[in-house]
């Protein structure tokens, strides 16, 4: 017999069937003796083979209680615990509740204003002019930019090579972005891609949509995300002066790109109240590119179709491929991390991929990396869910 939870709530059979970390890495019965076979980091208390197939994510349903994730040292996801998000830990003596993470309470709050402003500004939207109501859009898409082309495709990827004047703006539109500098975000999106749901990845959608959405900033990061991240090399990032100016300057920066000049302009040039331009051009702008770029972390990881990995959670989604000018195509640049498009070739909606060829044609863009046609179908077939 299996040691029982007591008032818990766990079934035996539940510890039969989940994969956990004993502190001894050892999952334990109730004589003491160690059950169940070694399969890499984790036990299987069934007794499979390493290597087996058998608890691994291809034949888990997602969410479901067998789908393996890390968990804190000697614990049992506990998801119908008061709280939710707490972990069940267990130990020869018995079991206890693990603390959810630490919330970062200033995120929480300035994120509740910010949005709250947001809101707000949407009442101003009928009495501004349609100069700021343009200028506020413009300053989205170059927002946008700072992010898809430059922080993303550029220095995450290194998908295609900008010159000094491109790298130059794409820094200071990344600042207009306030998303964490070029390197802080290139990192993170690198630790991303190596671990991509498990708790080593910063924005796990595993946890869940609002925590792959926005929630992982309220919360303090897994120890994961910061013992694994530490093993991969960034110092391509700082080898760019332009990054490492960015970094230098980054507050100055953004409160000039992100706030300061999209207020200025529609006051200045053609009259707009400082109070609608500030709450047009610059917070509501800044909250809904915000919101844009978290859908490709949480809805372009759960909702869409898989036509070239269905063994992977990124998905295609039209929706955030809308929004995030060409960012959408997210089963695709899972599969093909390296493709200056982030789509495969073909594909009409992309004005990030519009945005990088036109400045190839003026010489500011040199070798953008492509993923042959052939690979590409190879790969469909190989591994697509039939939906292509």
């Amino acid at each position: 017999m299996w040691r029982p939870l007591g008032p818990s709530g766990v079934t035996t059979e539940a510890l039969r069937e989940a994969h956990w970390d004993h502190p001894e890495g050892q999952l334990l019965g109730p004589s003491g003796a160690a059950v169940g076979a070694p399969r890499g980091d984790r036990w299987d208390p069934r007794g499979a083979a390493a290597g087996s197939l058998r608890g691994t994510r291809r034949d888990r349903p997602e969410g479901s209680p067998l789908h393996p994730q890390r968990r804190p040292p000697g614990s049992l996801p506990l998801s119908a615990a008061p709280g939710g998000g707490h972990w069940l830990s267990l130990c020869g003596a018995g079991c206890r509740l693990l603390p959810p993470p630490a919330i970062v309470w200033r995120n929480v709050v300035l994120m509740g204003l910010l949005h709250l402003g947001a809101v707000y500004a949407l009442s101003l939207v009928p009495r501004a002019q349609l100069l700021t109501l343009l200028w506020a859009y413009f300053c989205f898409l170059v927002t946008a930019l700072g992010v898809t082309a430059g922080a993303h495709r550029l220095w995450s990827h290194r998908s295609y090579k900008a010159k000094l004047p491109l790298r130059i703006f794409l820094a200071a539109a990344n600042s207009m972005a306030f998303q964490n500098d070029i390197y802080e975000w290139s990192r993170d999106h690198r630790v991303h891609h190596k671990y991509s749901e498990t708790d080593a990845d910063p924005h796990n959608a595993r946890r869940g949509f609002f925590f792959s959405h926005i929630g992982w900033l309220f919360v303090r990061k897994h120890r994961d995300v910061i013992e694994k991240g530490r093993k991969l090399d960034f110092t391509d990032l700082l080898d760019d002066p332009v990054v490492r100016f960015q970094r230098k300057y980054y507050k100055s920066s953004v409160v000039l790109m992100c706030f300061v000049i999209p207020t200025f302009v529609p006051w200045y040039l053609w009259g707009e109240s400082l109070w609608n331009a500030y709450f047009l051009a610059s917070i509501l702008r800044y909250t809904i590119s915000l919101n844009v770029t978290w859908l490709v972390n949480s809805a372009a990881h759960m909702y869409g179709n898989r036509p070239y990995d269905k063994y992977i959670n990124p998905r295609q989604n039209t929706f955030v491929t809308l929004g995030a000018i060409g960012e959408g195509f997210h089963n695709y640049h899972h599969t093909f991390p390296f493709d200056y498009s982030a789509s495969e070739l073909g594909l009409k909606f992309n004005p990030t991929t519009w945005f990088i060829d036109f400045m190839f044609w003026l010489g500011l863009v040199t070798d953008r990396k492509q993923a042959p046609k052939e690979m590409i179908q190879a790969r469909k077939e190989r591994t697509g869910d039939g939906s292509a």
